[in-house]
């Protein structure tokens, strides 16, 4: 376990064990982050604890080298053609954090998100490193997504979504996945297994092939 300080630094994620918690410490500054997510780290705790920092093993994610990286239902490509949603793109990055902070999850006690993150995060935004989908209906915001974006390395770094309408986040899991494509970009990094992930075409992928992954420049 390495503790951070001031220094910009992080271990070797390959030398973290399989549960991923590397490293403690350090702060939320634009630089850090970048560095983490370039080197196969997320930040990942409880308010009022020290910041922890991850690379499990194996990594989840959405593997944008196969034709179809998204299981697409016949209800959720109903949704999408039949209910009038309209997708925006960084019109709203904050409103879609603090949309994902605050909806609950059956899985989940509380959220990760908290002040600082948003703060952090907007920052990212604001500066041309994290990005959101938005998905609307009727002019009302009903479900997005963000994250962080590395595109010298093919790679999306999904944070959180979330959904107020039958099939909103979904929506905009997809397009994203449709927009990524079209970039040639490899993947999508979704962290760690859960079940709704798999659902949606989600798989696991070995940590050494995820870092091979993240060092390929583009």
């Amino acid at each position: 376990m390495y503790l951070l300080d001031d220094l910009l630094y992080f271990p070797d994620p390959l030398e973290a064990p399989a549960h991923g918690l590397a490293a403690i410490g350090g702060d939320l500054e634009v630089e850090r982050l970048l560095l983490a997510y370039r080197s196969g780290f997320f930040p990942w705790y409880n308010d009022g604890e020290p910041i922890c920092w991850w690379s499990p093993d194996p990594r989840m994610v959405f593997n944008l080298n196969l034709d179809a990286p998204m299981r697409i239902t016949k209800s959720l490509a109903q949704s999408r053609r039949n209910k009038g949603y309209v997708i925006k793109e960084n019109t709203c990055f904050e409103r879609v954090m603090r949309a994902c902070m605050s909806v609950p999850r059956s899985d989940q006690d509380g959220t990760w998100i908290n002040e600082d993150m948003v703060k952090a995060y907007v920052n990212l935004h604001e500066m041309g490193h994290a990005k959101s989908l938005e998905v609307f209906s009727n002019d009302e915001l009903v479900g997005g997504l963000y994250g962080v974006d590395l595109p010298d390395h093919g790679i999306f770094c999904g944070e959180s979504m979330f959904s107020q309408a039958t099939d909103a986040s979904k929506i905009a899991l997809w397009c994203l996945v449709e927009q990524l494509q079209e970039k040639n970009y490899q993947l999508i990094d979704a962290q760690v297994y859960n079940d709704h992930l798999a659902s949606l075409g989600a798989v696991e992928m070995d940590r050494n092939k995820f870092i091979e992954c993240l060092h390929r420049r583009y």
